[in-house]
């Protein structure tokens, strides 16, 4: 069994790991600008997923993928991974004191059939002034985060409420992983490791 996560996300690797499911960590070199947006975040994520294991399967043809893509959702837009420090702040900006959505869309993939799916998450910011924002960027990574935030570790003080899966907000939720894993003949049950 050669398991390949599709991602250079260290925090899907992390939660991967809380399994003892033997993975190697490849990422796709799919260029994501290719996926255009149309108005609906969960078919736009899966869409991007899809096409990262698409990519990779061709290299690794007898693997199992596994490949994911988060987006944060709000008033009708997509706010993908920040390309500067401005853009970043504009996105908090935005998001402070508001509720959003989160999705992560789930591709496994195993001789060239992509099994798919979605969790959503509502996220509720706590009102951020300026100040708070540049305080939280300079002592938080964020360029390669959807929405220009983490929810884990001091990420948390920026999140007033979360209504759903906090593992889909980092990136790789667990139920819709098992139960992907489960159609290509994978028990996550039987990986999991001491707590």
């Amino acid at each position: 069994m050669n398991i390949i996560l599709g991602s250079q996300s260290p925090r899907r690797k992390e939660i991967l790991e809380y399994f003892s499911l033997p993975f190697t960590q490849i990422a796709s070199d799919y260029d994501e600008d290719n996926v255009i947006f149309h108005g609906d975040p969960k078919a736009y994520a899966i869409e991007l997923s899809q096409k990262k294991a698409e990519v990779l399967s061709e290299k690794h043809l007898n693997s199992i993928i596994i490949t994911a893509d988060t987006v944060v959702y709000f008033q009708g837009r997509i706010f993908n991974k920040p390309k500067s420090s401005e853009e970043a702040f504009q996105m908090l900006s935005e998001l402070s004191n508001q509720w959003h959505q989160v999705y992560t869309a789930v591709t496994v993939q195993h001789n060239g059939t992509p099994f798919s799916g979605i969790e959503e998450t509502k996220i509720l910011f706590h009102p951020l002034t300026h100040k708070q924002i540049r305080l939280y960027h300079e002592n938080c990574s964020f360029l390669d985060k959807a929405g220009a935030y983490a929810i884990q570790q001091a990420g948390n003080i920026i999140v007033k409420h979360i209504d759903g899966c906090y593992y889909n907000v980092m990136g790789l939720p667990i139920n819709i992983l098992k139960e992907l894993l489960s159609k290509v003949g994978i028990d996550l049950w039987e990986f999991l490791k001491p707590c």
